[in-house]
């Protein structure tokens, strides 16, 4: 009892190393938080304090009239709902694909394994170039679709090698064992794969709805109806109108004839990262799951 109480009642001192590390995590978060609040600082200030630059981490001269300029357009309701219904679509198709690219590069008894997995990674160096995937998507008749946002990228080979990493790491008994009770590979796969999984399928999902959600340059180049733009695009928009008329009022328009064109931004910004900040607590554990297991396995 007495080495027990002496053992519970010794306290654990830290290491030089463990305070430099603390240290170091603590300044990496603050480089992240910092840029953040100064984002949220400059969307909340007026245009004079923007204008003579004395906006910090907190906001000058408090406001809304950034995110009432965002929210005032009547077609912006219906272009978030648009862009969450092609997020979703996206990360289903690119999921799925990538599952199906996956799995059965995890069987050795598949003819041309090692070609086929060679050429995906091919794929990671070498592509066609912004050209030939523009001609490629008009020829396909893709222009104005919403496929022209989601089939281009719809598999990752970055992703589809972690998944497969993944897989292949899973104990071969079980499939084994199942395989003995008369179950086919499909059923394998939804009945014992994907279950073991889930943590590197809600990781990816992520990266995939992340991709999507931010992806800008494909709307420009393939879509001209305005109600297919996503919200990234609907936001270019937005800022591109409101410079055009601060260049047109030379910077200098009085207070509520415009919107500062950085304020602008700075509430694009926030505005297209709460909806992310709010699906990741979700995910975290998952995530965490699957990056700790990629660390441990792969």
């Amino acid at each position: 009892m007495v080495s027990m109480a002496s053992t519970f009642g010794k306290k654990k001192k830290m290491s030089v190393a463990d305070i430099v590390i603390i240290v170091f995590i603590v300044a990496l978060c603050f480089t992240c938080i910092v840029p953040f609040l100064y984002m949220i600082a400059l969307s909340l200030s007026s245009n004079e304090a923007i204008i003579s630059q004395k906006v910090g981490l907190w906001p000058v001269g408090f406001t809304l009239e950034t995110y009432k300029t965002i929210l005032s357009d009547v077609e912006m309701l219906y272009t978030l709902g648009y862009s969450i219904l092609l997020t979703v679509l996206y990360t289903a198709v690119c999921m799925f694909l990538t599952i199906c690219g996956a799995y059965p590069l995890t069987k050795k008894r598949l003819m041309g394994r090692n070609f086929i997995l060679s050429a995906l990674v091919f794929t990671m160096y070498f592509s066609g170039g912004l050209i030939p995937s523009y001609i490629l998507v008009k020829n396909l008749g893709m222009m104005n679709t919403v496929w022209s946002l989601v089939l281009p990228g719809a598999m990752s080979v970055f992703n589809l090698i972690i998944l497969k990493t993944f897989f292949t790491n899973l104990p071969e008994s079980l499939e084994e064992s199942a395989a003995i009770d008369g179950c086919s590979d499909m059923g394998i796969l939804m009945k014992i794969v994907l279950p073991l999984s889930l943590p590197s399928i809600a990781t990816l999902s992520l990266f995939y709805a992340v991709d999507r959600w931010n992806g800008f340059q494909d709307a420009l180049f393939y879509i001209t109806d305005k109600n297919l733009y996503p919200m990234q695009m609907k936001l270019y928009q937005i800022i591109s109108a409101n410079q055009q008329l601060d260049s047109q009022q030379g910077g200098e328009g009085g207070a509520g004839a415009y919107i500062v064109p950085e304020s602008l931004k700075a509430a694009s910004v926030m505005f297209t990262t709460i909806p992310i900040l709010l699906i990741y607590p979700k995910l975290q554990k998952y995530f965490v799951d699957g990056v700790m297991t990629g660390a441990i396995k792969g």
